[in-house]
């Protein structure tokens, strides 16, 4: 199995190893987190190492020590793999004494480790998940989903369009649950409100040649054509689309996942007028810029909405610890829900009963080559999304935990 596990201290904060990865903690041993991403395919740019960064701020920010002990970090990359995120899941919290698991890029695996997360009652921190399973029929007390759910991204997409004046839209989706789960939702919201969806083309993951996909979206005439998927298959889309003039003009084109990296990677010649839905944008505000600037000294790219989300689900975490003065999962979970999330990526963010924290979003439009100040100046911010008309019912999401 090829991964790596990494000890990671803040010279900054005055944190200490707390041993070694390869044996049990004692029992009185300092807490200890494990940023579980993706180091090497397709979610490494928007999650990865920076998301080990994003933990070690939150940890400094949380003083460096809880409980009167220095916290620890490991790290693995489980390769896109659902069999290979469990195992290491199931590993971190039977013999490494692991505490916390945080960030799980790409749904398949999130979800496995969920699965081992309820069964050791052990935290975990989804902020790449986005799969509405997590907190729906899977909820887990012990499982969160911090940065993003598919029914938000759809919600704050389409309803967002809706209101400045498109009427029709025509989806282009990747053949896997996620895709089909953000068409779905997003139709029903469109048929809802009085739009129209008048088509759409389905590819398989990893698709190399989007053209036909894309001529097909353009002949239909739709308002706005969607991309109801993430990377890599967002970005050959952005791409490609450019060749035909798409999104230039009166027809707009939208991603209903995509992430800063993304577009930087892609560029603003190819990706200018691209429409998005973010849950952070590191140009937002002061607040945003100033940890932005601390993020991109230490891995030298601004953040992703994943990567500001591991930020502050640690950081949340590491407060309810201390507030609790215990790291008993079950406490800590409840002063967690009972506590308001208030920090540069949320300001006033609620963790429900089922694992789903709210908050508001941002729809984006990337900027036109000749608008942008610096490299990194990617986004006119369009609308502010209230998170509660976004992200999907509690009462209705299907929950188990909730009660009626």
């Amino acid at each position: 199995m090829k991964r790596r596990q990494l000890m990671a201290g803040i010279a900054a904060a005055g944190l200490a190893s707390a041993g070694s990865a390869g044996r049990a903690r004692a029992a009185n041993a300092g807490i200890k987190i494990g940023v579980l991403t993706d180091m090497t395919h397709a979610s490494a740019d928007m999650s990865g190492p920076g998301s080990l960064v994003a933990a070690q701020l939150a940890i400094a920010d949380a003083g460096g020590s809880a409980l009167g002990q220095a916290i620890e970090i490991v790290s693995a990359d489980h390769q896109m793999k659902p069999d290979i995120g469990s195992g290491i899941a199931g590993e971190w919290y039977d013999t490494q004494g692991v505490d916390l698991i945080v960030d799980v890029p790409f749904s398949a695996v999130g979800l496995a480790v969920q699965g081992v997360s309820r069964q050791k009652k052990r935290l975990m921190i989804a902020s790449g998940t986005g799969a509405d399973d997590f907190t729906g029929k899977l909820c887990s007390p012990y499982a969160m989903q911090w940065t993003f759910d598919s029914t938000a991204l759809a919600h704050g997409t389409a309803r967002t369009l809706l209101a400045r004046g498109a009427k029709t839209f025509y989806f282009i989706t990747p053949d896997y649950a996620f895709g089909h789960s953000m068409e779905r939702v997003a139709t029903a919201l469109i048929d809802k409100l009085g739009g129209k969806v008048v088509g759409h083309s389905i590819f398989p993951f990893n698709s190399p040649d989007m053209s036909s996909y894309l001529i097909a979206a353009q002949a239909s005439g739709a308002d706005v054509i969607a991309i109801a998927g993430g990377p890599p298959d967002n970005i050959t889309c952005v791409k490609q689309a450019a060749t035909f003039g798409i999104g230039r003009g009166k027809q707009q084109l939208a991603s209903f996942l995509a992430f800063v990296n993304d577009i930087y990677a892609v560029g603003l010649p190819q990706a200018q007028g691209l429409i998005v839905t973010t849950s952070f944008y590191w140009d937002l505000d002061d607040e945003t810029r100033l940890w932005s600037q601390r993020f991109f000294k230490a891995n030298g790219k601004m953040p992703s909405m994943v990567q500001a989300g591991v930020y502050s689900g640690v950081l949340h975490y590491l407060k309810a610890v201390q507030a609790v003065g215990s790291r008993e999962p079950e406490r800590v979970a409840a002063q967690m829900r009972a506590t308001p999330v208030k920090d540069m990526f949320a300001r006033n963010g609620i963790l429900r009963d089922d694992g789903l924290m709210v908050h508001d979003l941002l729809l984006v439009r990337v900027k036109k080559p000749e608008a942008s100040k610096s490299a990194w100046d990617l986004y006119d911010v369009l609308d502010r999304i209230p998170g509660a008309s976004a992200f999907p019912d509690m009462a209705t999401a299907g929950c188990p935990l909730v009660k009626s």
